[in-house]
């Protein structure tokens, strides 16, 4: 017995935690501290993220977010956007944008005018426009500014920035190859040269104006060819 406990004595400490380990007594401990690991590795991941988003909300950062969207409505406004895409109301015998419709397009259900080449000859008309000067009728049929407000259902908030813009870049509906033509009397022609920069700017500012549930009717076709003479003439 004596014997025993003297050999157990000399045992070196490393050798009784290996021991130990063998026969399952330290697996708490390390339990534990693949807990602590785990919870460090965690903490350490949460600073990053916190760091990153510090710095995304830094003064600079929101700055620059400022002056974007400020030379968006500065060309929103110079650009005639309202003139096209927003409903009118008579003031003082004016035509004028009604801003609680602001860019919702042409209203649901408002009547349109119609259009035929003998317009031309007898009226001297090349087209026609309706009282919200949202619709217009002419020889490629009948358009309607559409709603480019950010409601998600009417509107464009549904949309990705890259067809905004290849929309005015290209003339197509949504920048499709295949899409629709975009009608008179939207100068994508002209807007399609603005730079990126003022491009993006366009596309941040309208996504803050209010939604506006509108939906804006599809084209008219054009009508058919111009009538032949009338007899007698």
């Amino acid at each position: 017995m004596r014997g025993r406990l003297y050999c157990a004595a000399l045992i070196p400490h490393e050798a009784t935690n290996r021991a130990s380990l063998i026969h399952g007594k330290e697996q708490p401990k390390m339990r534990h501290r693949s807990r602590l690991v785990y919870l460090a590795f965690g903490g350490l991941c949460v600073a990053v993220c916190c760091g990153f988003a510090l710095l995304a909300l830094s003064p600079a950062s929101a700055q620059r977010s400022e002056d974007v969207l400020a030379r968006g409505e500065y060309l929103v406004t110079i650009l005639g956007c309202d003139d096209c895409h927003t409903p009118k109301k008579m003031v003082d015998g004016q035509p004028m944008p009604d801003m609680t419709l602001r860019l919702s397009g042409h209203p649901e259900g408002a009547p349109h005018p119609t259009w035929t080449p003998r317009d031309v000859m007898e009226r001297h008309a090349l087209f026609l426009g309706d009282p919200n000067m949202t619709a217009w009728a002419g020889p490629w049929g009948v358009s309607f500014s559409p709603n480019i407000t950010p409601d998600e259902e009417t509107g464009i908030g549904e949309w990705t920035e890259e067809a905004f813009v290849q929309g005015l870049r290209t003339g197509k509906h949504q920048g499709q190859p295949n899409g629709r033509p975009i009608l008179p009397p939207m100068p994508w022609q002209g807007y399609g040269k603005l730079t990126d920069g003022d491009m993006h700017a366009i596309w941040e500012y309208l996504r803050t104006v209010d939604a506006v549930s509108n939906t804006v009717p599809s084209p008219v076709p054009p009508p058919g060819p111009p009538p032949g003479p009338r007899p007698g003439e």
